[in-house]
């Protein structure tokens, strides 16, 4: 049987705000937004190339706003990663280079942190 992790929510204070951040500033597709009550609104956004999407909204979960830490995503380069975040304005970090990988850091306005992780070569 395959276990296929598909979807993430990721808490928010302000639902535009961050949807904006994610579609406009990191290149997130906009796959779904709707509003089912006053009580429920799901957004689900998905990078570009990935089998996984996140989510948010309103009633979506109850983790506090910001405190989604860790989540880790794999370019091809984190060099050019750096660049096109920075060119979008999104605060990121210089690479950073380590045994398993290169690496560059962000967070959304919430503070919900990610980090872009370059491979290394494999022998």
């Amino acid at each position: 049987m395959d276990y296929k992790l598909e979807l993430i929510p990721v808490p928010v204070t302000d639902v535009d705000r961050a949807k904006a951040f994610y579609v406009d500033q990191v290149g997130f597709h906009d796959d779904f937004d709707q509003v089912v009550n006053p009580e429920l609104r799901f957004v689900q956004l998905t990078p570009p190339g990935s089998a996984c999407s996140i989510c948010f909204g309103v009633g979506i979960t109850e983790m506090e706003p910001g405190s989604q830490k860790g989540l880790l995503m794999v370019v091809a380069s984190a060099d050019d990663a750096h660049a096109e975040l920075s060119e979008r304005g999104v605060p990121v970090s210089e690479p950073e280079t380590l045994e398993w990988g290169r690496f560059v850091y962000f967070a959304d306005p919430d503070g919900n942190s990610w980090a872009l992780q370059e491979l290394p070569e494999r022998p």
